[in-house]
This record gives C-alpha cells, structure tokens and sequence, in this order.
C-alpha cells in the first residue's frame, strides 16, 4: 500500500489493526505487528493515524461504537426489542472457537487498561456504560408494557446485563462449547423473562 490511504482504506486499516488488537490487546500488539497486519508501512500508519498506535485502537474502539448504534436502530425498528435482546446473548454460543478465546475488545479493554492507561480504560468503561444504558431502556419498557415480569428496577437489570456480558466472555473462553453456553445463557436470560 502506498501513499496515504483514502478513508475506505483507513476504514480497513482500522478493521485489520482491531482483529490484531482483539487477539493480543493493545500493550502486547507493536507498530510492527500492526504494519504486518495491515500491509501499512510504519510512516503511512502515522501519517494515517497521527496519534499512532493509540489512535488506531482508539478508532478501534469507535468501530464497536458503530455496531452499539446499529443494535440501537435495530431495537427501535423491532416490534420485540427483549426477543432482540436475548436473541444476541443467545447467538454468543453460535460463535466460532476463535472469537470465544477473543472475547469481547472493549472489556478485554477495561481489563488490560486499569493502571496502564486511564484514557483507553474510560473510553472502553464508557462504551459498556452506555450499552448497559440501552439496556435499561429496552427493559424499562417492557416492564412497562408488561412483557417483562420481573421487578428489579430496569436500572439493576440493566447492569446485571453488563455483569452477565463481561462474565460470559470469561466463560466462553474457558468452556467454547455451544450447548454449555446456551444453557448458561438462557439460564442468565430467565432474569428478564
């Protein structure tokens, strides 16, 4: 690749660097790596990405942003947001074995960042917050259309998802096998039923 990347090839780059970010974190991936594994050279990746490294894990980063708001327009375009929803943890099983050792970027982030970085920590925390969030929202109204009986605030239900998330993300790595995960996770499920 030669020369400065238009922006679909910046939008590439950023994809390549991500799956090498996902496997290895951000400490544990060099401008070198990221060069091999995006065809980049190191002078175009800077001149790409100005803050370098940390520039391209931080747009990384956005890229998860980006699939956050594409699940917000689905759930606002869905007649049964909680099926969605569930539907989504569910499909975590399905997964290859790759991505269940990958895991999930942003909280591997959280992990990997407390006391190295607190700007990427806060960036990856915020992005978790915000999910959890929209899944308060989601719950909040079905309890209030009654499709969800349960009577935990939306706001505990809301963080117990997040709890749940960054846990199956552990689990999945541990046990890979699909029919163990969605049996613990239509077991965690039963809390939003």
């Amino acid at each position: 690749m030669k020369g400065r990347p238009n922006i679909h090839q910046d939008e590439e780059l950023v994809r390549k660097a991500q799956q090498l970010f996902w496997e290895r974190g951000y400490s544990a991936t060099s401008l070198s790596d990221l060069s091999k594994a995006t065809g980049a050279g190191a002078g175009s990746l800077y001149n790409t990405f100005k803050g370098g490294k940390k520039e391209l894990f931080r747009r990384s980063l956005q890229q998860r942003r980006e699939a956050l708001h594409a699940f917000e327009r689905d759930v606002e375009n869905s007649d049964n947001p909680v099926a969605l929803l569930k539907a989504f943890f569910l499909g975590i099983a399905d997964a290859d074995t790759e991505a269940h050792l990958r895991g999930c970027i942003v909280a591997n982030t959280v992990v990997e960042m407390t006391f190295v970085d607190r700007e990427l920590e806060a960036e990856a925390m915020q992005l978790l917050q915000d999910t959890e969030a929209l899944y308060t929202t989601i719950i909040r109204d079905a309890q209030k259309k009654g499709t969800i009986k349960s009577r935990q605030p939306a706001d505990v239900l809301g963080k117990y998802l997040i709890t749940f998330w960054c846990g199956i993300n552990s689990l999945r790595r541990i046990y890979p096998d699909r029919d163990i995960l969605k049996q613990q996770i239509a077991l965690q499920l039963q809390m939003i039923d």
